[in-house]
């Protein structure tokens, strides 16, 4: 990989001969755990300008993708030491008339890139392969930073390391550039105005899937037009169904701490309504007379006649691949980042290729076409808890080779970890056409498919119809489709050794357990996101170390002495990091939140304002105040607290409080398994019961929306 120096520039075409399309990733790392950025695109024509607005993606303005599929931000990825946006070019699909495409990153609510660590740009080829990487090191005061551009030169394509910071944020970037930035009392008008003139608005959730009927008896899932309303999505339902905060009496102290906890908890209004709307389905359907308890509604994929593992696998194959050709946009999210281009999308299961003796049959190939060009990908998928086997990927990898494809993916219910492939294939250097070797989950089909019917909408009833019978058939006890389910052979001798105290470190028994832990966290995390409409990432810390490898092992040997497991987690909205603990010792799991005390008001009136504000959260929750550099501080149950808030004010009145952390407790599952009384099922419960019961009346998350110029200035002063 060529390592860049700012304003140094490169030919694409020196590094790889495969870079029509393109991968390119910003990275960074934080201290503490929660630093973060947002990544957003430019095009720009001769004159330096965007052509009009709808050339700047950002994923917080409800624009991440290009109609043409030149552009396509994929999100945020985890990494060892924080996490990397990544964002997939389609270079042979740009417009002539842009010459370049700024990649830039800015951060919010003040905060500047020098409170960030490792901050870089990375680039890959359409096979994974990496080619160049920049370090950003001169960023520190500043709230915006262009990374790099990508600009024409004949009929190549080459990249600059930029490297340059803006104090103004990401407005003023966008400004420089010729972007638009809306005045905030003309946006509210526009919305009133729209609101307005909606018809469908107060339509009730009937009306959408009587739109969905017709149109599907009409004419079929292809020749759909017809307009439904927006679903309200289940996961603001939730939100906009807790109480709010009861006010204090007009007391000025109180008046204070509710001022401190309302600043607490601000965040910038949700991203305005978008002219191209789009179709959602209600997540709960009333009976009519005609329906019977008994009577089981009709799929278009059926469960019921699975008998074994190879049912299954074909079954699962053939659902996902249908749905993927007759949904781009679903399509699309799942494989840009393999480097498939926008296009014509055919899939095919079941498809027998020549291999020495006797034909190898993949479970499925992918081709997309685009301008005349090619992308082809063999599929291997596997349900229920069967591994896939490195010979037989070996061979799809060979074949691939050699008939010229661009790469092979594998899908299972395990979930592959960075550094720490599934499988171990060789890859011979010698060939002048590389296959990357891919891998998804299915907990991330089903975490992609939920994110676009129940929170982002697509743009046909056809198409939402379809992703839910999808979702339907993959949350499906006899799909075989469940994700990650299995703490592994090492679980129960780990834990018996943990209680009877034998188990040393450097046992390779730990290690397992630790990679298996890591693998259920990043699942938690795509099922609660999925659920929310909102990212929720594990948290790597950079003081751990940025070596998967190391960092796994000092987190086996780690459980060896204390017997714990732990892990954190940054949900957006949210006032801190959700941490998930695993006492193997005791049996208990607890999760857990620091919530940093305000900055202005009384000790007493935060006191009282927190226990108000929990008002329906559960009695057994804990709280503990957080005091400066003097041991733990005052705790109890939120049931002894109720009546006595004061309870958790230091006895010397002159410790500084920093904060309160609420804990809620659970016994865990003892089975290695997802069965009821399976570990793996009492960690999801127990994230689940945590964030809907006591987080979510913490803050309630809502997405950034575009700057103003009232927002601008006040973030300039």
């Amino acid at each position: 990989m060529q390592e860049m120096v700012k304003g140094a520039n490169v030919a694409l075409a020196d590094l790889s001969e495969d870079v029509g399309s393109v991968i390119v990733s910003l990275g960074w790392a934080s201290p503490t755990g929660e630093g973060d950025a947002d990544v957003s695109v430019l095009l720009l024509d001769a004159n330096g300008k965007v052509r009009s607005d709808s050339d700047f993606y950002f994923y917080f303005y409800n624009h991440p993708v290009a109609d043409d599929g030149s552009v396509q931000l994929l999100g945020k990825t985890p990494t060892a030491d924080g996490s990397e946006d990544r964002i997939s070019f389609d270079l042979t699909a740009v417009p002539g008339e842009v010459e370049r495409i700024v990649v830039a990153a800015s951060r919010y609510e003040g905060a500047s890139f020098g409170e960030l660590e490792d901050v870089r740009i990375t680039l890959a080829d359409a096979a994974g392969e990496g080619l160049l990487r920049f370090a950003v090191d001169d960023a520190d005061s500043m709230t915006a930073v262009i990374f790099g551009e990508l600009y024409r030169r004949g009929e190549g394509w080459k990249f600059r390391a930029v490297g340059q910071g803006y104090a103004t944020g990401l407005a003023g970037l966008a400004t420089d550039f010729g972007v638009d930035i809306e005045d905030d009392a003309a946006t509210e008008a526009q919305a009133h105005a729209e609101a307005a003139a909606d018809p469908e608005a107060g339509e009730e959730p009937e009306a959408v899937l009587d739109a969905v009927g017709d149109s599907v008896g009409a004419g079929g899932p292809g020749d759909v037009t017809t307009s439904v309303p927006v679903a309200e999505p289940a996961g603001q339902a939730l939100m906009d169904a807790v109480p709010a905060p009861r006010r204090p009496d007009d007391h000025a102290d109180k008046r204070q701490a509710d001022e401190a906890w309302a600043d607490l908890a601000k965040k910038p209004a949700a991203r305005p309504r978008t002219a191209k709307k789009k179709v959602t389905l209600p997540a709960t359907v009333k009976k009519t007379l005609a329906e019977n308890d008994s009577w089981r509604a009709a799929r278009l994929f059926p469960v019921s006649v699975l008998k074994s593992d190879r049912d299954r696998e074909m079954r699962a194959t053939s659902v996902l691949l249908s749905v993927m050709a007759q949904v781009p946009e679903f399509s699309r999210r799942l494989t840009a980042a393999f480097g498939a281009p926008a296009g014509r999308m055919e899939t095919f299961t079941e498809v027998s290729l020549p291999h020495g003796d006797s034909p190898r049959r993949p479970d499925g190939v992918i081709r997309v076409e685009r301008a005349g060009k090619l992308w082809t990908a063999l599929v291997e998928t596997k349900t229920n808890g069967n591994a896939l086997k490195a010979e037989q990927v070996q061979a799809y990898m060979d074949i691939a080779a050699r008939r010229g494809y661009e790469a092979v993916i594998t899908l299972t219910n395990d979930v592959a970890l960075e550094g720490s492939p599934l499988v171990d294939v060789k890859i011979d250097r010698r060939r002048k056409h590389k296959v990357a070797l891919w891998h998804l989950s299915w907990a991330e089909v089903a975490h992609q498919a939920q994110m676009l019917i129940r929170h982002e909408g697509v743009g046909n009833a056809a198409h939402a119809w379809l992703l839910q019978e999808l979702l339907h058939y993959l949350q499906h006890e006899n799909s075989g489709c469940h994700g990650f389910q299995n703490m592994g052979p090492s679980w129960v001798p780990v834990r018996n050794g943990i209680d009877d105290e034998t188990l040393c470190q450097g046992d390779g028994r730990a290690l397992e357990v630790v990679e298996n832990w890591e693998r259920l966290i990043r699942q938690v995390c795509l099922r609660l996101g999925g659920e929310l409409g909102q990212k929720v990432l594990p948290v790597q810390r950079a003081k751990r170390g940025t070596d998967p490898k190391e960092r796994r092992d000092r987190l086996a040997d780690q459980l060896c002495l204390d017997g714990r497991l732990q892990a954190e987690l940054r949900i957006d909205g949210t006032p801190g990091v959700l941490t998930v603990g695993a006492d193997l010792r005791t049996g208990k799991l607890r999760t857990a939140i620091d919530v940093p005390s305000p900055e202005q008001g009384y000790p007493l009136s935060w006191a009282k304002q927190l226990v108000r504000r929990l008002a329906d959260a559960p009695a057994d929750l804990h709280v503990e105040t957080l005091v400066d550099g003097t041991g733990p501080g005052p705790r109890g149950t939120l049931e002894r607290l109720r009546p006595e808030p004061a309870d958790l004010l230091p006895k010397d009145g002159a410790t500084k409080i920093t904060g309160f952390r609420l804990s809620l407790f659970k016994g865990m599952g003892s089975g290695r398994g997802n069965a009821e009384t399976g570990f793996i099922r009492s960690v999801d419960d127990a994230v689940h019961r945590f964030y809907t019961t006591v987080v979510v009346h913490l803050d309630t998350p809502v997405a950034r929306r575009k700057p103003t110029k009232d927002r601008v200035a006040a973030a300039a002063e």
